[in-house]
């Protein structure tokens, strides 16, 4: 028994002299690393956030706040190529642009750079990205997410109907290169008050979820069925506010389009949003993903696609028995 009291002895110190004699290092030495997003979308301006990562001793939260602790210094060289059948059509160079829209968080606002080009692309050609950042070359590449045909709601009634027993369904066919597909039926209304001279513009979203294609061949029929009477109760629970005194200041409302908003992510954009998805397994360590080439981050496609319709007369009525202040216009 003395000998191995002896042996947990002599252990013990021996870690405690080990532990006082090495000191760690957290903080290795800098290594400049790229972050790069951006989505390519043929309907709209390009925009790309280029970022980079930052190391140093202290307070990285204070050091988040600080604009060239995430900034370079300086415009980067930053250019898109468009390519087809493995010729190079086009190079677009892109150039800063600051905005001011950048919402409070840990990181430095409201102010952003972004880089920006308004030149059209082209759904059948492939877009590659190339960063010079001093010495090193940051790239990637992605192709366009094709249109694609919404079969329901159909583009024949100008009128969408929903009632408490109503079944249906948002029913489209898959696009080339788009993978996963999200569908929100947005109920636009305006709005009235006793204080406020100018009418106000409101939204509700009624979310229905997502689907994920099986290939990105496109062709495939594909659809999110909804329930009628969760659109009232999105209606009664989301649209009066919850401060009773500007509630009881509104007058009237009314509705306006219901808009059928698809939105479509390419693969590599999907792939990202599933990495970081909230895991459902007790393993919270989760594998990164990144297609920047000498970086990190996600460039790739998206494209959105609106059916608008208004509501019809039936559902209007049922909105109305709701005493939430929705009225016919007189």
């Amino acid at each position: 028994m003395k000998k191995i009291n002896l042996l947990l002895v002599i252990l013990f110190t021996g870690l405690l002299f080990s532990a006082c004699e090495t000191d760690v290092d957290i903080i290795a030495d800098y290594e400049d690393v790229t972050v790069v997003y951006g989505l390519l979308n043929q309907d709209s301006i390009t925009y790309l956030k280029i970022n980079k990562a930052f190391l140093g001793e202290g307070n990285a939260l204070i050091m988040a706040k600080v604009e060239d602790s995430s900034n370079y210094a300086g415009m980067l060289d930053v250019k898109i190529e468009e390519w087809a059948s493995g010729n190079l059509l086009n190079t677009f160079q892109l150039d800063t642009v600051t905005i001011d829209n950048k919402e409070p968080g840990l990181f430095y606002n409201p102010y952003q750079i972004l880089y920006k080009t308004e030149e059209p692309l082209n759904e059948d050609f492939k877009y590659k990205l190339k960063i010079q950042v001093g010495e090193k070359q940051v790239t990637s590449e992605t192709e366009l997410v094709h249109d694609f045909s919404i079969t329901k709601p159909s583009a024949g009634s100008a009128f969408i109907k929903f009632t408490y027993t109503s079944k249906s369904a948002a029913e489209w066919i898959s696009s080339k290169n788009g993978k996963r597909y999200e569908v929100i039926i947005r109920f636009n209304f305006i709005e009235k008050s006793v204080n406020d001279p100018d009418t106000t513009y409101r939204y509700v979203d009624w979310i229905l979820g997502t689907r994920k294609s099986q290939s990105l061949q496109g062709g495939e029929s594909m659809e999110i069925a909804y329930l009628g009477e969760v659109f009232f109760s999105i209606c009664e629970n989301s649209i009066p506010y919850e401060d009773l005194a500007k509630e009881a200041d509104v007058i009237f409302r009314y509705p306006g389009n219901i808009d059928f908003i698809f939105s479509v992510a390419g693969e590599d954009l999907n792939t990202y949003i599933e990495v970081n998805e909230p895991s459902n397994s007790i393993v919270q360590v989760k594998p990164e993903y990144s297609n920047i080439v000498n970086g990190i981050g996600v460039f790739s496609a998206r494209y959105k696609k609106i059916r608008s319709k208004l509501l019809h007369a039936e559902s209007f009525a049922l909105l109305e028995d709701l005493n939430i202040k929705f009225y016919h216009l007189k």
